[in-house]
């Protein structure tokens, strides 16, 4: 069975589908936090992943949530097509020597640090890991708290992991710069949001930017413009004028989508002919 990253599958759903005789389930995503791999693991059922598909895509998507709410992009495009065109409000700052804290320097980490570089800003870096390639590009890696107390942007690109469930949490928030930026292209519940959202009621935290939300399993993927939004922490997300949310989008580009298909089936057909696969996410110890 091949799956996204918006569908559960936890123990009842597993066993379900080894009733029906499935083998392996095939991941169409990085991410792997939607399943409950140890249940996997004594089912009997083998889990396979994309591990990368293009890093490229969610490190410019960032770039440009980075941009817009710098520059106000979303509100002077409502404003114009009003026919406002107003200036006021629409202030922002040059990146050129601005600090930038990348939170997890992998892949994307890495290609985040690369585009911004190109703006001329400071890099710092925070991971359990030193990417020599950040390294290379200038990234000095510090602590949690030395970044987020130095960056006037902060962009996340970790794994969902229970270390980082709520890395950004009520004292991570404090300890940022005010008025500060935070960007979260990687695993929504990455980020405590009743947390943000008291800092930006406050006017500590500058502007925010999300493509994902801990709790985007009952709206992502879904078009709710005919509906009232039932849950009362992203609808008061959406008030804030210095908050950008896109629906998990960061991915979506053509390279990406045909990366990921074409890894997805060359796992489906090395588990076929080998029974195992080079991209087999493995189970709890």
């Amino acid at each position: 069975v091949c799956v996204f990253v918006n569908d559960q599958l936890d123990r009842p759903v597993l066993q379900r589908l080894a009733e029906q005789g499935v083998r392996l389930v095939a991941l169409r995503c990085a991410g792997f936090n939607n399943v409950d791999l140890g249940a996997a693991r004594q089912i009997g059922i083998t889990v396979v992943r994309v591990p990368a598909y293009s890093p490229h895509a969610v490190a410019e998507h960032t770039v440009a949530l980075i941009l817009a709410l710098n520059r106000k992009i979303h509100r002077a495009f409502a404003r114009v097509r009003e026919g406002n065109f107003a200036l006021d409000g629409l202030m922002g700052f040059d990146l050129f020597e601005k600090t930038v804290g990348i939170v997890g320097t992998g892949q994307i980490g890495a290609v985040v640090a690369r585009i911004m570089k190109g703006f001329g800003c400071r890099l710092l870096g925070y991971d359990v890991r030193e990417n020599p390639e950040c390294s290379d590009l200038g990234v000095h890696y510090v602590s949690l708290t030395e970044l987020l107390a130095e960056s006037d942007i902060v962009t996340l690109h970790c794994p969902l992991t229970p270390q980082t469930h709520h890395l950004i949490d009520e004292e991570a928030v404090r300890q940022m710069k005010t008025g500060a930026m935070l960007i979260n292209t990687s695993r929504g519940a990455v980020v405590d949001t009743k947390a943000v959202i008291r800092a930006l009621k406050c006017g500590h935290l500058g502007s925010l930017g999300l493509d994902v939300y801990e709790e985007e399993g009952d709206c992502f993927f879904e078009d709710l413009s005919n509906q009232v939004i039932q849950d009362d922490v992203l609808a008061r997300l959406l008030t804030f004028p210095n908050v950008i949310i896109t629906g998990h989008q960061a991915f979506f580009t053509k390279e990406a989508m045909e990366r990921i298909a074409d890894t997805t089936l060359s796992n489906i057909s090395e588990f076929e002919a080998t029974g195992s696969c080079t991209n087999i996410v493995p189970g709890p110890a």
